[in-house]
């Protein structure tokens, strides 16, 4: 990460279903409610929500640069989407984000992205939405980036990133396998089924519907998450994927100064969750925050 640069995310609320904004194709024509990041060089991103008892639940990555990691916090709305209720639901001590929260067997989940801690970790609410705990039973082969699960009719699907080489990060899709959610999971298929810059790394919850699955991926290509590019995924699965480039989403206007990238579109009901980039260019107080970094982990 660059210290001539600093990217700062903003969350935003979309009043319109996902699948309303893939048939539109852009962002412009809705209404976003944004949420106020928590301080200077912080920021919220990779938002996830799920509705309960009439209150939207955002599961968001909250970094900071002074640390250099991530933390998952909860944002409670209400049904006009004024925040109630803001916290820390999971913190570790490696770098955490992509809280991806989905139902499935009658319980609630949570797959973040913690690929420095060497794997893949499954958690459980235990009383939702503030205690979560790990599941020892999900087996997964990797500590696969921006895991994004999704149940089909013959068993379980993941699509993620490889953690290892690191230039697979962004431009490689891999797709796994299970019977059931707890695993274990194979690789379908021996090499990625993407492999560019453009649309291969999960950016958000898939469409789900009877002939297709739409994708949002994250454009990576002129800088890291610079937009979401759609992809239509055609059912039932061939022998090889076939993908179908659909819209390629950016940061509206009304997002300014906040529209120099875009790396989340994920369903909530009748919300969708994104978040927008500005680009701070900043060297003097970014360096300082960086020696001092350093020097507290001497």
């Amino acid at each position: 990460m660059s210290i001539f640069r600093t990217d700062i995310w903003r969350t935003g609320i979309v009043r319109a279903p996902i699948a309303a904004i893939r048939d539109v194709g852009s962002l412009a024509p809705f209404s976003i409610r944004w949420l106020p990041n928590p301080g200077s060089f912080c920021f919220l991103a990779d938002p996830f929500g799920l509705w309960r008892d009439g209150k939207l639940h955002v599961f968001v990555e909250h970094y900071d640069y002074r640390t250099r990691k991530g933390i998952i916090n909860l944002l409670i709305l209400n049904g006009n989407l004024d925040v109630l209720e803001h916290g820390t639901v999971l913190s570790k001590p490696w770098h955490l984000s992509y809280p991806f929260v989905f139902e499935a067997e009658g319980e609630t989940w949570m797959l973040p992205e913690a690929h420095r801690s060497g794997r893949l970790t499954l958690y459980r609410a235990r009383r939702f939405p503030w205690t979560w705990e790990p599941v020892p039973e999900f087996l997964f082969p990797c500590a696969a980036i921006d895991a994004t699960p999704v149940r089909v009719k013959d068993g379980w699907w993941m699509f993620y990133a490889p953690p290892f080489p690191k230039t697979e990060r962004t431009t490689a899709l891999r797709m796994a396998r299970a019977d059931s959610l707890m695993g274990p999971w194979e690789d379908m298929f021996p090499l990625p089924v993407r492999g560019d810059g453009g649309s291969s790394r999960m950016g958000g919850t898939p469409i789900v519907q009877e002939n297709s699955i739409t994708l949002p991926m994250q454009d990576c290509r002129d800088t890291y998450g610079g937009a979401v590019q759609l992809l239509r995924l055609s059912l039932p699965l061939a022998d090889r994927p076939s993908f179908t480039m659909g819209p390629r989403l950016t940061a509206p206007l009304s997002a300014n100064p906040f529209v120099e990238g875009m790396h989340t579109l994920s369903g909530a009901g009748d919300v969708t969750l994104i978040d927008t980039k500005q680009i701070v260019r900043n060297a003097p107080r970014r360096l300082l925050m960086d020696v001092r970094h350093r020097l507290s982990r001497i």
